[in-house]
C-alpha cells in the first residue's frame, strides 16, 4: 500500500517537497522493497525444489509501446485481488489503486484462491476528469480489448517527460489520488461509485 498522507498532497505536486516524497517513497522505494521481496520469495521458492521467477515491479521492457514484459496488474485482477478501473489502474476494495505491484512466476503447485472482480467504478469519472494529459476514454475494461482503447499511454508518458524539463521531481499520480475507493478515510471522495 502507497503512503496515503504523501497522496492526499498531490493536488500540490509541484511543490518540491510533495513531488520529491511521491517520487522517492511511493515509487521508487515501495518497489526496491517488492523486488527485494520478489527475490527472497523466488529463493524459498526454489528452495523447495520448483522453478521460480522474480520480475521487477517496474521495468519497462517495450519502449514503442511504454509496457513491462509482465502486467501484474492483469495477475492482480485475475487472482481477485482488484479490477481494472477506468484509469487503467487496478483498484483494490481496501486501497484503492494506492498500491504497487511485484510477481513471482513458478511452476510450484498452486491452488487459485480467487477469481476476477467485477468493476466497481459504476458512473464515476473522476480519474478520467482530473487527468491533465486527457489519457482515458472513460471505457470499462473488458477482457481482450486493447489497453489503447482506454489508456493514451504515450499522452501520459509526454506529459511527465514534461513536468520531469520542469523539474527533476516531475510527478503526476492525479488518477491514484482522486480514486473514491482508495480516499475512503479522506472526506470528499466521489459520490458516483457504487
Amino acid at each position: 500500500m502507497l503512503n496515503s498522507d504523501i497522496i492526499a498532497l498531490l493536488p500540490r505536486r509541484s511543490e518540491r517537497a510533495v513531488g520529491s516524497a511521491y517520487k522517492l517513497h511511493c515509487y521508487e522505494v515501495i518497489n526496491g522493497r517488492l523486488d527485494v521481496l520478489a527475490s527472497r520469495l523466488s529463493g524459498a521458492i526454489q528452495a523447495r525444489g520448483f522453478r521460480a521467477l522474480p520480475v521487477p515491479a517496474s521495468v519497462r521492457y517495450d519502449d514503442e509501446r511504454i509496457r513491462a514484459i509482465f502486467s501484474h496488474k492483469m495477475a492482480a485482477h485475475l487472482a481477485g485481488l482488484g479490477w481494472i478501473g477506468k484509469s487503467c489502474l487496478l483498484v483494490t476494495p481496501g486501497h484503492g489503486p494506492r498500491v504497487r505491484w511485484a510477481t513471482v512466476l513458478t511452476d510450484a503447485p498452486l491452488e487459485p484462491t480467487g477469481r476476477p472482480l467485477e468493476e466497481r467504478c459504476g458512473n464515476c469519472q473522476e480519474c478520467v476528469d482530473i487527468c491533465p494529459a486527457n489519457a482515458f476514454t472513460g471505457r470499462s475494461f473488458y477482457a481482450g480489448e486493447l489497453r489503447e482503447a482506454r489508456y493514451d499511454a504515450r499522452s501520459c508518458q509526454d506529459y511527465l517527460r514534461g513536468l520531469e524539463q520542469e523539474a527533476a521531481w516531475g510527478v503526476c499520480g492525479l488518477c491514484i489520488y482522486v480514486c473514491p475507493h482508495g480516499r475512503r478515510g479522506d472526506k470528499e471522495i466521489c459520490h458516483h461509485a457504487q
